[in-house]
């Protein structure tokens, strides 16, 4: 799916005219660790398969592409196919595309809920009235959980809260992306540079958090060196609220139209630290600017895409884990055939969500 996404980066591109920011760029990944090194050279056997050029780097050869970073390294990995887009460009280009093409997008407007006929999807509810429909695709993120218990649907998801820090742009040129196990770091299409701990995040302890509690205990254990319990921002902001809300009143997403939780203060200072430390050309610049967001995270770190069998009609999007922006052409395009009815890009049995009826044991993805 990443693959296909990254050629459907660059198809939009050309078929719209509109500019995402999209650049194969490559991805940069830099170690110490031995067994680090080893996993990523396993990774490397799958990624031959699945047609992704993957180049393991010695010593040598990432010390010298990690030469910004002024220090010796035991080993590394390059994908030079791969790339980034930028989100400021690409969620508005989105948009412009789809007017330009013939289709419509409503801001401001929360969607409340669904009516069925006959068991199926017949209208859309939103705050400004309904919108006739036989399908509905809901890529709600952090709300799809709360928003599928109104219909009966049980989908488990935990919102792991993120920060990121922007540093404006510098005069030594550093690499495009780079990842290594303290810190990571992207070039955005402005010269400036987010950077971020990858799976470093808080949970709040939510009624929904501690409903499925059982089956993020294997991810929450794997990676419970980044991720740390907090306070009730969860439970303030409502979208992991185990209440059932009216469709002829206002819900939760209306009093609350934009997820946007403080950052982590402590995550911020950490992550800096360890950016002008591994990277002191970034010294000269201090934070620009802060952001943090609810990641929808599923108990495999595996998205949900699918018509669900409990309503016929509505389709589920959700649960990417991190990964939504990078892959999002992929189930885009998956999307699309199966509300069109369509042969699916990809085999969509692979990520129904009645697989998290099952122990999420030893299932976690790795990366």
């Amino acid at each position: 799916m990443s693959t296909r996404s990254l050629e459907l980066w660059e198809q939009f591109a050309a078929e719209t005219g509109e500019d995402t920011g999209f650049s194969r760029c490559g991805l940069f990944y830099l170690s110490n660790d031995e067994d680090e090194l080893e996993r990523w050279a396993r990774w490397g056997e799958f990624a031959k398969t699945a047609g992704v050029t993957t180049h393991m780097l010695g010593s040598s050869e990432a010390t010298e592409r990690g030469r910004a970073t002024g220090r010796s390294w035991k080993g590394g990995v390059f994908s030079p196919t791969d790339g980034t887009a930028d989100p400021a460009l690409a969620t508005p280009a989105v948009a412009a595309a789809l007017m330009k093409f013939g289709g419509s997008v409503l801001q401001q407007c929360a969607a409340r809920g669904l009516e069925l006929e006959g068991g199926r999807v017949s209208d859309g509810v939103t705050e400004a009235g309904t919108i006739k429909t036989r399908t509905v695709v809901h890529a709600g993120g952090a709300w799809a959980s709360s928003f599928c218990r109104q219909l009966g649907i049980r989908f488990p998801a935990a919102t792991v809260r993120q920060s990121i820090v922007r540093v404006g742009p510098v005069k030594q040129r550093l690499p495009d992306t780079l990842h290594t196990a303290g810190v990571s770091l992207t070039r955005r299409s402005d010269g400036r540079y987010t950077l971020a701990i990858s799976g470093r995040g808080r949970v709040d302890p939510t009624p929904q958090l501690l409903r499925y509690e059982p089956q993020f205990l294997p991810m929450f254990a794997k990676r419970g060196r980044n991720v740390f319990p907090d306070g009730l921002e969860g439970v303030r902001s409502g979208h992991e609220s185990l209440s059932r809300w009216r469709l002829d009143a206002s819900t939760p997403m209306e009093r609350v139209r934009v997820l946007d939780p403080r950052p982590d203060p402590a995550a911020v200072k950490q992550t800096y630290s360890r950016a002008v430390e591994l990277l002191p050309a970034l010294d000269e610049r201090a934070i620009a600017s802060t952001w943090a967001g609810y990641v929808d995270s599923t108990p495999d770190g595996v998205p949900a895409i699918a018509e669900t069998k409990e309503v016929p009609g509505f389709i589920l999007a959700s649960g990417f884990s991190g990964h939504g922006f990078g892959i999002g052409p992929g189930p885009g395009h998956l999307i699309a055939d199966l509300v069109a009815g369509a042969a699916p890009i990809f085999d969509p049995a692979l990520f129904g969500p009645e697989r998290f009826s099952q122990s999420a044991w030893g299932k976690v993805a790795d990366f």
